[in-house]
């Protein structure tokens, strides 16, 4: 399996063409956000995660997403993953976040202890 994309987005919906094949659409895709509240405050962004099981794959995994404010784990989730061969699908994790200042946070995802893609977060107030 792999990781295709992982992006902060406001909302994804999911639809079928007049030709049967299923569209997702992404809506708010952030790398930035601010923040009206006075820090300290908590904090859940929405994270999709886009994945391809490999045709010649077993279909199962484990997607683990770390979310990180400079060398600190701030907040973890781990997944089991099944997802037919050859196909692909996506995950949406929410984390909450307990954050004191102004920061830029990384959400690091993974599938079964491979390599991170990191995906900056921006919040300002």
């Amino acid at each position: 399996m792999q990781i295709l994309a992982a992006l902060f987005i406001d909302d994804i919906s999911m639809r079928q063409t007049p030709d049967s094949l299923t569209r997702l659409d992404l809506s708010g895709v952030q790398f930035t956000t601010k923040v009206s509240e006075s820090f300290p405050l908590q904090l859940s962004p929405h994270l999709v995660v886009l994945i391809h099981s490999e045709p010649n794959g077993t279909g199962s995994g484990v997607l683990e997403v770390t979310y990180h404010l400079g060398n600190l784990e701030i907040a973890r989730n781990v997944q089991p993953l099944e997802i037919e061969p050859g196909l692909f699908a996506y995950r949406l994790i929410r984390a909450e976040l307990e954050l004191q200042e102004p920061c830029r946070i990384y959400a690091n995802c993974r599938i079964d202890k491979g390599d991170a893609i990191a995906v900056p977060y921006t919040i300002e107030n």
